[in-house]
């Protein structure tokens, strides 16, 4: 991480700042550590280094000032209004800069998200680290560098405007993936409350799973806590849940009402190349589930692979993805993915939505292939609707297969399009949605998960009028 001492560039953009009533030059944090955070708020890796800036703001309260540069890879995050949503979605509590036209990276000679800088109490920059393991890195760098400057450090604390100051209180949070049992009731991700909502068709909540607040807890629903859960999945009185932040499946038991760690030790898990095909391994920011008979898939995000649980044995086996962040077709284990996110099944066939190559993968089960439908790689991506080789999307989650169509949540685009396997062409749906996480089938009425907006809209698939469902106890 160290490197020669230089002057740090200025942070300043014509974009503005966010999470502060106020814009800073380097020159306002003079005498503080500033450690800048270069992030764009889909990257799952950006998100996994979340903690380890937050633990070191708070054992450096004093001393250390953090500030997230965030240098968009999609159109769709470039905005001012869709990085302060990613900010309360993610409880960030430090100054953002919006870095839209890439000049603060260039100036920093930044190339990859996310990668962090440290600067000195007299501006000049002290080391840098590109990927994840942030704490590790930067704690004996500041215990070194606050001994050296002891004394000439100041200590005032600095106070920011937060965003989540001025945030409207809603029923909903952040609503993410949905499902329904055989009895009616839909289940759903309230992904901002860290809770699992049981619903009617007519939005009345019947239960809730989850004392409501972030955590990592076990027990009955009512003090049982998750940290951003979002996939789900049914099997009997069984809902098993991808409780996405804690990187580990949780169950909860219908019957009993209790809620239980099947998998996952809490740790980020990596697996790449050749290594542990058939031994068990853990969960690494899973965000969508899909029971087959005994089976369960799972869209590991984190680990940019699909993973399988034994439900009969509850243990974790890598199923596809060489761990490599890539559009890369073939067998499971050549295949590459992209932070996969969304799951459907058709006969043989098991669809993924791969958001970071904008794709729609389709994963062959008695062949053991993978192949790209739509997609054309990391960083080509858009909203161009028709044949689907010529098709972008843009960080599309979610995707829901209906009578030989996919229905596919192109979420940076706030659009659900339609992607018609025999004639293999995508149109638009639905648009002027905010983020859509996910798509249900009740009857011939479409539950969509308007993640940004926190509410769930309904299409009437006769009419194509849409509204607005009213969710409340």
């Amino acid at each position: 991480m160290k490197q020669p001492r230089l002057t740090a560039p200025e942070i300043n953009t014509n974009y503005g700042w966010l999470n502060t009533d106020s814009s800073y030059s380097l020159k306002d944090f003079r005498g503080k550590f500033v450690l800048l955070d270069f992030w764009t708020f889909g990257c799952i890796n950006c998100q996994h280094i979340l903690p380890d800036l937050k633990q070191l703001e708070e054992e450096y309260a004093e001393e250390l000032v953090v500030v997230g540069v965030h240098s968009a890879k999609f159109k769709g995050e470039k905005l001012n209004k869709t990085i302060r949503k990613a900010i309360l979605k993610f409880g960030i509590t430090h100054p953002v800069v919006n870095d839209a036209d890439f000049k603060v990276w260039e100036n920093y000679a930044v190339k990859a998200w996310p990668t962090v800088v440290l600067i000195d109490p007299e501006g000049k920059v002290v080391g840098r680290k590109a990927g994840e393991g942030v704490y590790k890195a930067v704690k004996p760098y500041m215990e070194e560098l606050t001994a050296e400057f002891k004394g000439r450090i100041d200590r005032t604390p600095i106070r920011f405007q937060l965003e989540k100051q001025k945030e409207t209180k809603g029923f909903l949070r952040f609503p993410s993936k949905l499902i329904k049992d055989g009895n009616g009731y839909i289940y759903l991700s309230d992904s901002g409350h860290n809770r699992i909502l049981k619903l009617n068709e007519a939005g009345k909540v019947i239960e809730e799973i989850g004392a409501g607040k972030e955590g990592d807890q076990d027990g009955s629903f009512t003090k049982a806590t998750f940290y951003e859960p979002h996939g789900l999945a049914l099997k009997g009185d069984l809902l098993y849940i991808a409780d996405t932040k804690n990187n580990k499946i949780r169950l909860a038991n219908l019957t009993t009402k209790e809620v239980t760690t099947i998998a996952g030790d809490g740790k980020l898990s990596y697996y790449s190349g050749d290594k542990q095909w058939d031994t068990p391994v853990n969960p690494n920011s899973p965000w969508d589930l899909l029971i087959e008979g005994d089976q369960m898939y799972i869209a590991n995000a984190g680990n940019h692979q699909i993973l399988r649980m034994d439900l009969n044995t509850n243990e974790v086996y890598r199923f596809a993805g060489s761990g490599r962040e890539a559009l890369q077709d073939g067998t499971l284990r050549e295949a590459a993915f992209n932070q996969p996110s969304g799951l459907t099944k058709k006969e043989n066939t098991l669809y993924v939505a791969d958001p970071e190559a904008s794709a729609i993968r389709a994963i062959a089960l008695d062949k053991k292939e993978v192949n790209t439908l739509v997609g054309q790689g990391l960083f080509s991506f858009g909203d161009q609707d028709g044949k689907v080789e010529n098709v972008l999307l843009q960080h599309a989650v979610g995707v829901q297969e209906q009578d030989g169509i996919l229905y596919i949540a192109d979420t940076y685009n706030g659009k659900i399009k339609k992607l018609d396997l025999e004639q293999k062409r995508v149109s638009t749906l639905v648009a002027g949605l905010d983020e859509p996480n996910d798509i249900l089938f009740i009857g011939n009425t479409l539950w969509i998960s308007d993640t940004n907006n926190h509410q769930i809209v309904q299409v009437d698939l006769d009419t194509n009028e849409k509204s607005v469902l009213v969710v409340g106890e």
